[in-house]
């Protein structure tokens, strides 16, 4: 496993992100010497992509991390809809390429001979991020990614900026998390099978009963997973992703709010605008008047 090991401090920089669909037929953009790291993860569909001599293949769930100084290019097309989060960042220190197995030789030396720690020193240490993994919990990665995406039209903050970085160091340690092969605890399995399923099918009415059915779990357990993973229950979670979609349709798009009400998975639009409200603390309008142009 080819792997990104960066020196810090300084930490790496969080640039800008977004969410692109790839059509069927489509490929990945082809791109030489961009000068920053560039992360993809698919959520659903497949890209095929190269870098040099790699061949990667990034399914849902998958994320691989394109280097700035490299020629990377499309290998074929994609058979389907295919769509993916895209992230631009900074290594801000230095940065290297190297192989796990040399990773492994490395660290069985350090331990044999630690270092002395000098007093009130500043220590560089790295950070090791896989060029291409498979994610751990995909869910929480995709709602990180899908915070920073809303940050994006008050960026110009100082205090939204500093949240941003603060997400995408987040963010960096789910994908490092993926290298160590850390297995999640039962816990946060059924957590993020519950999330998964209903960031799938928001527009709908989904019940307690529906969703421990569909991934054999006990409501209440889930209830008490998705707490201790996510901090809210699962009816809570499932109204943060429809305002977060909703927010989407509001910058993105000139749909009345009634209708993005509906399209989200609100019966009522007072009550849209309601949740709406409690989660953002301004009303869906004064949020499209504010940030649409932004």
């Amino acid at each position: 496993m080819a792997v990104i090991e960066i020196t810090v401090p300084p930490l790496p920089h969080y640039m800008i992100s977004g969410f692109h669909t790839i059509p069927k037929g489509g490929k990945h953009l082809s791109r030489r010497n961009i000068q920053v790291f560039d992360l993809v993860i698919s959520t659903s569909g497949c890209f095929y992509i190269g870098e040099e001599d790699s061949r990667f293949e990034v399914s849902a769930g998958h994320a691989v991390i394109l280097l700035p100084d490299r020629y990377h290019f499309a290998t074929r097309a994609c058979s389907e809809d295919t769509e993916t989060h895209w992230l631009h960042f900074h290594a801000g220190g230095p940065w290297t390429m190297v192989d796990e197995t040399t990773l492994t030789h490395r660290d069985e030396e350090t331990v044999l001979t630690p270092k002395p720690i000098e007093l009130f020193a500043v220590e560089p240490f790295t950070i090791r991020i896989p060029q291409f993994t498979r994610l751990l919990q995909p869910e929480k990665t995709y709602d990180l990614l899908n915070q920073l995406h809303q940050l994006h039209p008050r960026a110009h903050v100082n205090g939204i900026r500093w949240t941003q970085q603060q997400l995408f160091q987040e963010l960096l340690r789910h994908l490092s998390a993926s290298f160590e092969a850390e297995s999640p605890s039962p816990w946060a399995a059924c957590a993020e099978k519950a999330a998964s399923y209903l960031r799938q099918h928001y527009r709908e009415a989904v019940s307690a009963k529906e969703l421990g059915d569909s991934i054999n779990f006990h409501p209440v357990y889930i209830a008490r997973c998705m707490q201790k993973e996510y901090g809210c229950s699962p009816t809570e979670y499932l109204t943060k992703i429809r305002i977060q979609q909703a927010k989407l349709l509001l910058l993105q798009t000139d749909l009345p709010v009634a209708r993005i009400a509906e399209e989200v998975g609100f019966e009522q639009p007072a009550y849209f605008a309601t949740c709406f409200t409690r989660l953002e603390g301004i009303s869906p309008r004064k949020y499209r008047q504010r940030f649409s142009h932004g």
